[in-house]
């Protein structure tokens, strides 16, 4: 599993959010967010990272640095 999936599960966890909300406050579909987590999808396009962390309320560096 990528960094990148493991960090928007945590982030997603820790903000008490379902896969389905983060995919309604990032505008992308459902499955992309299942695909990502998964480690199906391992590179991301930048604009969906960006979506992503802005609606968990990060940076995209968050997402792609593990700490």
């Amino acid at each position: 599993m990528s960094s990148i999936s493991q960090n928007i599960k945590k982030y997603r966890k820790k903000n008490g959010v379902s896969q389905d909300k983060l995919s309604k406050l990032a505008g992308v579909t459902y499955n992309t967010i299942i695909k990502i987590e998964s480690g199906a999808t391992t590179n991301p396009r930048v604009e969906t990272l960006n979506a992503i962390a802005k609606a968990l309320g990060v940076t995209v560096d968050n997402l792609l640095n593990s700490k």
